[in-house]
């Protein structure tokens, strides 16, 4: 079910008033809250339920036995592991098998073999990645002790499938998440009108920047050889606003929806397009997933406390990781190596990769300093985009070649709209950067203003939204 479908629009006021108003009782919400998450999930395809209940019944088993084996170390690590090994097998079947598969049979044919007899299409199941890596993050947690394991399944069930953020994220933590199933929740109505205030930015990024940036995107991004290097350039910018507002859209939708359930779900992004390096990007980018890898992967290896090389090899193996994350696909891959060594490359330079303060901090204009800084770091991610949109590294070497080089052929696109949509975008959220969302309005005193405003959103997503409707592209991943 997507969020900007009709039927989302029926289905959300039905379990709201569900949920407050009949199954009141904290056990019956979480109930509910697993009804709903399973009829949301099963709308694509019921067969892929199985799947999301194989993992959820493994990994709350695999906190119980770790539960009961303490003092057991060797054991407990013995079943970490063994939950860890099932779930990232399921997620390889689904999402990589035809991807090693060909990229085999590619390599043996080169010797006069054919691997046809193990080539098959295997259906990716939707947002099978993100809640594969909320189920790990439990075992990993329990078998660390930071967490409890619980004893209860259907708050477990709840906190794997949660519906608002169950296909393309956050991607939550046992400790953030979980304890909010183990308690009472009451309505409160400030945050269920902050939600839908998240909720309506969220659906402004989605339907009026995403979905319009993307039907250009789409109808020219496959004619870059007869375009000029300026135009090649528009294309990535356009992409660079597309999946941007694609996929913070959809998080901002997902965290408000949960908020009008009495649930609070981690900050997905907090305006990464006036990052000053690359590696604060990567601490605005996706902060869910990026947290994920920085915690179960990066300083397992060592992070940067150990010699230098070894930092940049845990940078680039986390890199590396996370490309492989995105999809199936080496420009993927290449991608996430590419941030990977911008990031070892700011550390050999000495830059200072872990500055805290936001952009222009107490200021309404950022320094000439900052915007140098910005412009650069905005064009390496457009860069970035690029490879990522690429339907192989061939087109993506080609595409940055013609960008680079074909600087006299005449060529445009009727794109005034679409840069007046991005600058747009980018207008508000330099002004709220500040803010947890472009629209909160805590700091509005005046009712009709926040009225007002509200209501110009709803009027410019009706006037301006795309014809087209079109899926959250992280639904892929």
């Amino acid at each position: 079910m997507l969020f900007n479908s009709f039927e989302f629009m029926l289905f959300l006021p039905v379990v709201f008033l569900l949920y407050w108003f009949v199954f009141r009782a904290r056990r019956w919400q979480n109930l509910l809250v697993v009804v709903a998450s399973y009829v949301f999930y099963g709308w694509w395809d019921w067969r892929f339920l199985l799947l999301i209940a194989l993992t959820s019944f493994c990994s709350y088993g695999s906190g119980l036995l770790i539960e009961r084996m303490e003092g057991r170390r060797k054991m407990q690590r013995a079943v970490s592991a063994a939950n860890i090994i099932l779930n990232l097998s399921i997620l390889a079947v689904f999402k990589y098998y035809n991807f090693f598969v060909e990229n085999l049979d590619a390599l043996v044919s080169a010797f006069g073999y054919r691997l046809d007899w193990v080539t098959m299409k295997v259906i990716l199941p939707v947002g099978i990645s993100f809640y594969t890596f909320q189920a790990l993050s439990y075992t990993i947690d329990v078998y660390r002790r930071s967490i409890r394991a619980t004893h209860d399944i259907v708050e477990f069930f709840a906190y794997i499938s949660f519906f608002p953020q169950l296909v393309a994220g956050p991607i939550e933590r046992a400790t953030n998440l979980l304890p909010q199933f183990q308690r009472e929740r009451k309505f409160d109505y400030a945050r269920a009108v902050d939600g839908l205030c998240q909720m309506l930015w969220g659906f402004f990024k989605k339907l009026v920047v995403a979905d319009n940036c993307a039907i250009l995107v789409n109808q020219h991004w496959n004619e870059y050889a007869t375009l000029s290097g300026p135009v090649c350039f528009l294309l990535g910018l356009f992409f660079t606003f597309q999946i941007y507002c694609d996929f913070s859209g959809y998080s901002d939708i997902a965290i408000g929806c949960a908020r009008l359930f009495g649930i609070n779900l981690m900050r997905n992004f907090n305006v990464p397009y006036f990052s000053r390096s690359i590696p604060e990007f990567w601490r605005r980018w996706h902060i869910s997933l990026t947290t994920w890898f920085r915690d179960y992967i990066y300083f397992p290896l060592g992070g940067s406390r150990c010699a230098r090389w070894k930092v940049f090899r845990n940078t680039l193996i986390v890199f590396f990781v996370s490309g492989l994350w995105h999809g199936a696909n080496w420009t993927f891959i290449v991608w996430g190596l590419y941030h990977g060594l911008l990031i070892c490359l700011y550390i050999l330079l000495g830059v200072n990769t872990k500055a805290q303060e936001p952009p222009a901090a107490g200021r309404r204009l950022p320094s000439l300093k900052e915007l140098g800084q910005m412009l650069l770091t905005f064009f390496l991610v457009v860069i970035g985009w690029i490879i990522f949109r690429s339907e192989s590294l061939t087109q993506a070497g080609e595409f940055l070649y013609r960008m680079f080089t074909a600087v006299t052929v005449e060529s445009h696109l009727h794109s005034m709209g679409y840069i007046f949509y991005g600058l747009t975008l980018l207008v508000i959220e330099w002004v709220r950067r500040d803010k947890q969302h472009a629209l909160e309005l805590s700091d509005v005193r005046q009712p009709w203003v926040k009225w007002m405003v509200c209501l110009t959103f709803c009027l410019l997503i009706y006037l301006l939204k795309a014809d087209t409707l079109s899926t959250f592209i992280y639904f892929q991943f």
